[in-house]
């Protein structure tokens, strides 16, 4: 008889990233075929609690190994200080190099050598861009309180978007925040970066 617990292997590629990543990674994936991979998105408000992202991962990972004989994990480090390494050491999986999406958008070194010239930078995706309200102006409190602005973004200098499409109708969003900012603009055109290898390399 077939013990039919034990769940047979697709021969897929197992991929656990970040939602903010969803628009990319399903891009990538349609050009070499979504058939190859099996895909699940976290949320990325888990960014906001970075100590609940390995255990997040962990489970994801679990799931993907029961039907996937690759795994991958779409996230930097992401501020787990290491703990997310451990979770992909655990399950044989491979994560794309960089503590954060800036850097493998824009590149390991390319990107150090941008925040050498100016530590104090802001930093902005596609995602971002669309999600500015929600996820900086608001939770912030700068809607309610605008004298806030200055201690959150005294520091800073320049708000940096690297751009994964050209599209003006976004470069215009983002200029927009860097002006209720109260910081300079420089655009950054960085296509997918590392995540397009890290992606297409698996299929």
């Amino acid at each position: 008889m077939t013990n039919k617990s034990i769940s047979q292997k697709s021969g897929k590629t197992g991929l656990v990233a970040c939602g903010a990543l969803a628009r990319e990674v399903l891009t990538l994936q349609k050009q070499v075929g979504t058939d190859r991979f099996e895909t699940k998105f976290l949320p990325a408000k888990l960014h906001n609690t970075p100590a609940q992202i390995p255990a997040a991962v962990d489970e994801a990972l679990g799931e993907l190994a029961t039907t996937c004989d690759r795994l991958l994990v779409g996230y930097g480090d992401c501020g787990t200080a290491g703990g997310l390494d451990k979770i992909v050491e655990k399950h044989g999986a491979s994560r794309i190099e960089g503590a954060h999406c800036y850097a493998f958008y824009m590149g390991l070194e390319a990107f150090e050598e941008l925040q050498d010239k100016e530590i104090g930078t802001f930093y902005l995706t596609d995602y971002l861009v669309r999600q500015f309200d929600t996820l900086v102006f608001k939770p912030l409190g700068l809607d309610r309180h605008p004298e806030l602005l200055e201690t959150y973004f005294g520091n800073y200098t320049r708000l940096v978007y690297l751009a994964q499409s050209n599209d003006e109708t976004l470069i215009a969003k983002a200029q927009e925040a860097a002006d209720r900012l109260g910081l300079r603009f420089e655009l950054q055109q960085t296509a997918f970066g590392m995540l397009d290898d890290f992606v297409k390399g698996a299929a």
